[in-house]
């Protein structure tokens, strides 16, 4: 009998040794054939092909063909859905949820949560990979943490953001957030969850924005956070935190968050218009290197422009 090509069975960009199999392939033979042409392992018993670069949604694919009981959940979901997080990168676990909680035990790299999840929280993007939806993802985070990645992603969810290079609208609000937590009162991580939900803020543009608001409310200090204010010129201003009765502005900059050279010359002249506004008499720029690095450098330079200001 003549055996398909492997790359004839791939399946969204998968290849399961266990469709192989049934057409053909000798056990043997499959495993000399995927070693000498470099299929690349993507879980047990799934592969994709040679010189490919697998993306999330198709190394999550992979263990779900293989599991089809696991749901993408927690950073794997918010990662497709374009929300950003501090520990969803490229070499962050998969993450999923076994409702019926029958998976024993996970191979390194991929975190299995042993939670239950309604039919209705699933959502089904291409090839037929199921994930959590925005809201059941975000509560998932808020329940389990920790705070600081779980207030990143909901802070991010609630603004429009640019992922990836797509810009993106809002994808759900704080009510809609609550409303969900309500649901699963009385169970794991709910009480704290809506407490750290009071901690969001939908107008944060960015993840240093939301760790340094953090950093400062942990501080003991408590800014207005995106005050807006009108320069001598007519012109509005939005400063990422105002200390109004100082008079000090603080402002978070820098490539990594802010874009392309031209933005960051942008916001060098956006900085001289703060200052010629009435309300202020100081401005304290950090970088994002400097949230993420160095908070305890942020703290102080804001603790002693404050008491200059008194």
């Amino acid at each position: 009998m003549e055996r398909k090509p492997l790359r004839e069975l791939l399946d969204g960009g998968v290849l399961l040794t266990s469709r192989a199999f049934d057409a053909g392939w000798p056990r043997r033979t499959l495993t000399r054939e995927l070693r000498e042409q470099g299929w690349i392992r993507l879980y047990a018993g799934a592969w994709a092909e040679p010189g490919s670069t697998p993306e999330l949604a198709t190394r999550l694919r992979a263990v779900q063909l293989v599991r089809p009981q696991l749901v993408a959940s927690h950073r794997s979901a918010a990662a497709l859905w374009r929300i950003e997080t501090l520990g969803g990168g490229a070499g962050a676990s998969l993450e999923f949820i076994d409702s019926g909680r029958t998976v024993r035990s996970s191979e390194t790299g991929v975190r299995v949560h042993r939670m239950h999840v309604e039919p209705a929280e699933v959502a089904e993007v291409r090839h037929g990979l199921r994930l959590t939806g925005v809201r059941r993802t975000l509560t998932d985070l808020l329940r389990t943490g920790p705070r600081d990645d779980a207030i990143v992603a909901v802070d991010s969810a609630l603004g429009y953001r640019t992922v990836d290079g797509v810009r993106r609208p809002p994808l759900t609000d704080v009510t809609a957030i609550a409303a969900t937590l309500g649901a699963k009162a009385g169970s794991r991580g709910t009480a704290r969850a809506n407490t750290w939900l009071r901690l969001c803020d939908p107008h944060a543009g960015s993840p240093a924005e939301t760790i340094a608001r953090l950093r400062l409310h942990d501080a003991g200090l408590h800014p207005e956070s995106q005050a807006e204010l009108i320069t001598p010129a007519g012109r509005r201003v939005r400063l990422d935190f105002l200390f109004r009765a100082a008079g000090l502005a603080v402002e978070i900059e820098g490539y990594a968050y802010h874009g392309t050279r031209n933005s960051h010359r942008q916001d060098v002249a956006r900085y001289n218009q703060i200052l010629q506004c009435p309300e202020i008499r100081n401005l304290l720029r950090f970088t994002a290197e400097d949230i993420f690095h160095r908070p305890t450098y942020m703290i102080e330079e804001i603790r002693a422009a404050l008491s200059r200001g008194r």
